[in-house]
């Protein structure tokens, strides 16, 4: 579990996407008390420590998490967000986030509001279903809330201690962003599909079945 408050901007320093293949950040703060087998999110995506040293880790991306995400699209020198797993009894900056990406936007826009910049996000339909103004919506793992809703999106707005700590104000409109919504919403929307109907529920389906709603 994450809280999507990115630690630190990692860069990547080898990147396979055949197989299990290894991807290889470069990074520091996320360093100090990794141990094997430790969960970081990179990009919003929970990966598997597999090595470590002084300088980095290497996780095994499996195929299925390229697809789904945009760690496939990474090169050489990219910039990813990096956090690491909470800790029990650690403050939660932002919201659960489990690092399990529900899909893969795009960059649609970027203005200036005084000192905050506003970010528009194309998202699939999956992923819009779930998201509502003033809600949480983890973009490549940072916790942020989003300021608008559009037909094909939405929009969130970067404090300037945001902007300078996470990846986002950095791309340009097509460039990708792994999106996971808010888990509560999911189960309120599964827990809501199987409910049992109400007794006025189940007295208004006998009327209308015999002609009488």
């Amino acid at each position: 579990m994450f809280s999507g408050i990115v630690e630190e901007i990692g860069t990547v320093a080898r990147i396979d996407t055949a197989g299990a293949a290894p991807l290889e950040i470069r990074c520091g703060t996320v360093l100090e008390d990794v141990r094997l087998g430790d969960s970081i999110a990179v990009n919003g995506v929970c990966l598997t420590v597999a090595a470590f040293d002084g300088n980095g880790f290497t996780a095994n991306v499996q195929p299925v998490t390229f697809r789904l995400s945009n760690l496939g699209r990474l090169a050489r020198g990219a910039r990813v967000n990096l956090e690491r797993s909470v800790a029990y009894g650690g403050r939660i900056g932002g919201h659960y986030v489990q690092g399990h990406v529900d899909g893969v936007g795009t960059v649609a826009g970027m203005s200036g509001e005084g000192p905050s910049v506003i970010v528009r996000i194309a998202a699939p339909e999956e992923v819009r279903r779930y998201v509502v103004e003033r809600g949480y919506i983890a973009v490549d793992g940072a916790s942020l809330t989003v300021m608008a809703l559009h037909p094909d999106g939405f929009s969130v707005s970067l404090v300037r201690h945001t902007q300078e700590g996470i990846t986002l104000p950095g791309k340009r409109s097509g460039d990708p962003v792994n999106l996971e919504a808010d888990v509560l919403g999911k189960y309120v929307e599964r827990l809501l599909g199987q409910r049992a109907p109400s007794a006025d529920e189940r007295l208004m389906g006998a009327l209308e079945r015999n002609g009488w709603g």
